[in-house]
């Protein structure tokens, strides 16, 4: 059994932070999609790479609300320097007119709920991952391979990462995954989350859970085996048995 197991730590820090967590088992690989389901993804991929202009009140990255809250909770714990939050990454992309183009039918389709509710979601394969996943402060020193790099990048002490028994899944909490637990074309089981810091945005966070479970099901044909909000007081779930 595997389970997801956000610790004191985290919660000392961000005690009124929600994480939508999505479990989806038996997903399609890329190329069992249909190419009606992938032209559905690449469409609704376009459109949200737009419908991202909502959230975009300044030109200023870091003047727009959803991204100011996060560059706020960015400086409650050590980071790598110049590390910032994925969805201010994506949202960067759209106020410079480079939209977020197609990776895998599963990331594409995270990255359509990223856009759409300017939340940062994230994926990780289940079965690449070593025992439970925890998201805390680290005391530095876990193991990371950022995706698309060559070189290790250890965590740092006082950074909030998510981490199994090997090393760090994404480091500096959203910023970065890593290659060892990255969702593939091959995937089968994925963990997805979408994460939350401004209580306000609570009806926004379970709408957004709830799309992306009904989008990995219906494209991906995947079986949820578990969808819930996490919370201070409610701060674990099982996700593989």
């Amino acid at each position: 059994m595997k389970q997801f197991i956000v610790e004191d730590s985290f919660w000392d820090l961000f005690p009124d932070a929600q994480i939508g967590i999505v479990v989806a088992h038996g997903m399609k690989r890329a190329d069992e999609v249909s190419e009606e389901d992938a032209a559905t993804i690449a469409r609704t991929l376009s459109e949200a790479n737009h419908t991202a202009d909502q959230h975009l009140n300044s030109n200023t990255i870091s003047q727009n609300e959803v991204v100011a809250v996060w560059r706020d909770a960015y400086q409650k714990f050590k980071t790598k320097k110049g590390a910032r939050c994925s969805v201010e990454n994506l949202l960067k992309r759209v106020l410079k007119g480079n939209p977020v183009g197609s990776i895998t039918p599963a990331v594409d389709i995270y990255n359509i709920i990223s856009l759409k509710y300017a939340l940062p979601v994230g994926g990780e394969d289940i079965d690449a991952m070593d025992g439970d996943i925890r998201l805390c402060m680290t005391d530095g020193g876990d193991a990371f391979r950022g995706i698309g790099e060559e070189e290790d990048a250890p965590t740092l002490e006082g950074e909030i990462c998510y981490k199994d028994n090997t090393g760090a899944i994404c480091r500096c909490w959203n910023w970065r995954d890593g290659q060892r637990t990255a969702l593939t074309d091959d995937s089968n089981k994925a963990f997805l989350i979408i994460e939350s810091v401004d209580p306000s945005r609570a009806e926004d966070l379970e709408a957004a859970t709830d799309e992306l479970a009904e989008a990995v099901s219906t494209y991906l044909g995947a079986d949820i085996f578990a969808k819930e909000i996490i919370t201070r007081e409610m701060p674990s779930m099982v996700i593989d048995e």
